[in-house]
């Protein structure tokens, strides 16, 4: 399994908690409600920000 870094576990759990209070959006502007989704978001947030995280599959 892929490792990823300390930093990116932080930001994919801050994520989940914005998608449990209802803040999290997705890039339409839509509520997320899927954990995936949630997750998904919060990796990328972390890649973004120059965390060690695995290249996206295709």
């Amino acid at each position: 399994m892929a490792k990823y870094s300390e930093k990116a576990g932080e930001k994919v759990e801050e994520t989940m908690h914005e998608m449990k209070e209802g803040k999290l959006k997705s890039g339409s502007g839509k509520k997320v409600t899927n954990r995936k989704q949630a997750v998904a978001i919060g990796l990328s947030e972390a890649r973004k920000e120059g965390a060690k995280v695995p290249k996206k599959k295709d």
